[in-house]
């Protein structure tokens, strides 16, 4: 694998947070077929590490960017991200870039798991109804919230379709349908 790793902000690269970089990204670079190009950048800030790793491959580019307060966390999270971001569409890439040639042959198949294969081309999409209620946007909420979960559907008192959602500002946004 060919890396390249910089130091952005005053920041220093020394040769073992070099060789981190390399022991990590053997993770990423088993499951490539071919000859890697990394590119990774840290940069400091007053009280946070940002890590950034771009790996070009045949038409696609997979990236990772992550902050911590640890750098060698940081690496961690980015490498892991990058792993999870190949498993999670590898088959996807190769199933529709098939016409594209060569990259099928970009990852290798030592990992495929057949059955997890079959349940994703049956099925790649997870469906589920749901029965809406009328509802107060208070008892919306309380609902979403008693289910853990960043969006909820129901009908407002208007008996018309709402979508209620938890913004990255912590909020609640509203999105009310005519």
């Amino acid at each position: 694998m060919k890396l390249d790793v910089r130091g952005k902000g005053g920041f220093e690269i020394t040769n073992a947070i070099r060789n981190y970089f390399e022991k990590k990204l053997i993770k990423v670079e088993k499951v490539i077929s071919e000859e890697l190009e990394a590119f990774a950048v840290c940069k400091i800030y007053r009280d946070m590490m940002k890590v950034e790793i771009t790996i070009p491959i045949k038409f696609i580019t997979i990236r990772a960017e992550v902050e911590d307060k640890d750098l060698y966390a940081a690496i961690d999270k980015a490498v892991d991200k990058l792993e999870a971001q190949i498993r999670k569409n590898k088959h996807k890439l190769n199933r529709s870039l098939q016409e594209k040639t060569g990259l099928k042959e970009v990852f290798k198949n030592d990992d495929l798991n057949i059955e997890d294969l079959e349940r994703e081309l049956i099925s790649p999409i997870k469906k589920k109804r749901i029965k809406l209620d009328v509802l107060s946007m208070d008892e919306a909420i309380t609902q979403m919230e008693l289910l853990g979960h960043d969006f909820f559907i129901y009908y407002n008192e208007d008996n018309e379709v709402s979508v209620l959602y938890l913004r990255d500002d912590g909020k609640y946004g509203l999105i009310e349908t005519y």
